[in-house]
């Protein structure tokens, strides 16, 4: 395989299970492994971001490190104000203060960098890229990570919008579509995985002035099944490399427990650097 401009890096969501992607993406770095373009979905798009800027560990620093030390992630949260995240902390101070997002460096970076958000008003997945303005990539960034019922709607160009994940957990037909054939696929599930959640049709009362976003959320599941079993045909018939963990994973979506998430971490980083030393033996 051979990094060109008709490769692209697909990165996957996952809540808490994109430490894995951390773990890739600083192997990656370590390898000096650039790909031209890269489209990213929710958690993939927060680690992603450190590695368009160039910056080593920085998403482990925040997603272990960070978690313990200033629980932005917290059930009492969600009871009081609406969203189980932190916003504040998540998109304000730890990205401008605590550990210093290299915006110059983003910006000069030549890479595109897509990502994945789900319009409300449409229920239809948006890709959206942003290099100038700071304030807009951070309301992309949000809007990506912000799961259905337990984070609240954010606003992108006056367009609500929600977790990219509701309506394409694994862009890789965007990739093709914008003309990359050649794709690294980063999962953060194990091969053969299909969620055993069920479907369901989301009543009325819950976003009730979406109705499109509605009829997504009922089948999110669903299209995510189908999209794990297109990605293993496709990497059986040669078509994609995957990069994913090798075990069923011990870390859920919203996971606090940093041994298991510095588990993650590892496997992660160990599966990329394997990507990349296959490489440099080619």
């Amino acid at each position: 395989m051979k990094l060109d401009k008709n490769t692209g890096l697909v990165l996957e969501g996952g809540g808490m299970r994109g430490v894995f992607t951390s773990g890739v993406l600083d192997a990656f770095m370590k390898y000096e492994c650039y790909f031209p373009y890269v489209v990213a979905v929710s958690a993939g798009a927060c680690n992603s971001v450190s590695y368009m800027s160039r910056q080593p560990r920085r998403a482990r620093y925040f997603n272990i490190d960070m978690l313990e030390k200033y629980d932005y992630i917290s059930i009492k949260n969600l009871l009081m104000q609406g969203s189980i995240f932190v916003p504040n902390i998540l998109y304000e101070r730890l990205p401008n203060e605590i550990v210093p997002f290299d915006y110059q460096a983003y910006k000069e970076n030549q890479a595109t960098f897509e990502v994945v958000t789900t319009n409300c008003l449409t229920g239809r997945a948006e890709y959206l890229t942003e290099k100038d303005d700071v304030k807009r990539l951070n309301a992309i960034i949000k809007a990506s990570s912000s799961l259905p019922y337990v984070a609240q709607i954010t606003d992108v160009d006056g367009i609500p919008m929600l977790d990219g994940g509701i309506t394409d957990s694994i862009p890789v037909q965007r990739a093709i579509e914008t003309g990359h054939p050649v794709n690294v696929v980063v999962l953060t599930r194990n091969r053969g995985f299909r969620s055993s959640e069920p479907d369901v049709k989301v009543p009325k009362f819950l976003y009730k002035q979406y109705p499109r976003l509605r009829v997504a959320l009922s089948h999110h599941v669903e299209v995510y099944n189908e999209q794990l079993e297109m990605i293993e045909r496709m990497e059986d018939w040669g078509e994609v490399i995957v990069i994913r963990p090798q075990k069923p994973m011990e870390v859920d979506r919203l996971c606090r427990d940093t041994e298991k998430l510095e588990r993650l971490y590892e496997e992660g980083y160990n599966e990329g650097e394997l990507f990349c030393l296959s490489l440099q033996s080619k």
